[in-house]
């Protein structure tokens, strides 16, 4: 993704607009950058992020679990089928996971498989920094999580990637 609006710009536009160029910062839920629109002006991409969190804090466990399962498993059937966003396929392939080895590839879909039978939702993972051998590892110590653990860990994730998806979009000045 490459810069596409200042900060300035984006303090400036109509809700409609703002709500249209950030609504996928987190996945499939522009409701997020709806709640968002109302803080105008940001001093900063930090501050816009902070608020964007905020609304997913205070929306509540459901909307929450929601949100954790808009998200594709990584190197899933989605990917395969090139059904991901235009930003989770980058985020994907800058890991490396659109070159698994069929070994790799058993392995993640095992893990996909164990993970979603435990969980009820998809790994997420902030994969910027990752390497497949690195992402494997993450997911089975996330495996031995208890469900509150994972699902707390999991919004985490959802806000590194939100950060990261901000930082490429905005420039600051």
């Amino acid at each position: 993704m490459t810069k596409h609006v200042t900060l300035s710009e984006l303090n400036n536009m109509p809700e409609s607009q703002f709500v249209s160029l950030l609504g996928g910062v987190f996945e499939h839920s522009p409701w997020v950058a709806e709640g968002a629109a109302s803080g105008r002006p940001y001093d900063s991409v930090a501050d816009l992020h902070a608020a964007m969190v905020k609304q997913i804090e205070q929306a509540g466990e459901q909307a929450q679990l929601k949100l954790i399962r808009a998200h594709p498993e990584l190197a899933g059937k989605a990917a395969v089928r090139g059904e991901l966003t235009e930003e989770s396929t980058s985020e994907q392939a800058g890991a490396g996971l659109d070159k698994c080895s069929p070994e790799e590839y058993a392995r993640l879909t095992e893990l996909n498989d164990a993970y979603n039978n435990k969980f009820g939702f998809p790994f997420i993972l902030a994969v910027k920094g990752y390497d497949r051998a690195g992402i494997i590892q993450q997911f089975e110590r996330r495996l031995q999580l208890s469900l509150e653990d994972e699902k707390r860990e999991s919004l985490q994730q959802i806000y590194k990637i939100g950060g990261f998806r901000l930082n490429d979009l905005i420039n600051e000045t």
